[in-house]
């Protein structure tokens, strides 16, 4: 027996279904990017409200801190009063800096859907081979 040829009709129709297909796929995709920058919004809104919180306490802390420290030693040495403070001070902010850097490292966005297109990437590509 021989194969039967497709027909244009047959060929329409799958076209027709693959591209509607592709618009379902893409309209998920859009979908789960679209929740993800949502997501990552809100997480940026959260980190900037907390460190704009965390570092108006701080703050308040270091003057308090200061003052106490200058209060304590000003008899004894303000020169070295000021020295400590300035030490303390400058290795904090190089940790912070630290952190930041590290942080910067580690900060993925988007990965469901940059996995989820990678995952359509190979599907179509094990596909049409």
């Amino acid at each position: 027996m021989e194969s039967p040829h497709p027909t244009l009709g047959d060929v329409v129709g799958a076209s027709k279904r693959m591209a509607q297909r592709a618009v379902e796929i893409g309209s998920n995709r859009l979908e789960l990017l679209i929740v993800e920058l949502h997501e990552e919004r809100d997480r940026l809104l959260l980190t900037v409200i907390l460190t704009l919180g965390a570092a108006t306490l701080a703050l308040l802390a270091g003057f308090a801190f200061t003052l106490a420290i200058m209060v304590l030693l000003w008899e004894r040495s303000p020169g070295a009063a000021m020295a400590i403070l300035t030490v303390l001070y400058a290795g904090g902010a190089a940790f912070l800096f630290w952190r930041v850097v590290q942080l910067q490292r580690t900060w993925d966005m988007f990965r469901s859907s940059l996995d989820q297109l990678r995952k359509d990437r190979e599907c179509l590509t094990q596909n049409l081979h």
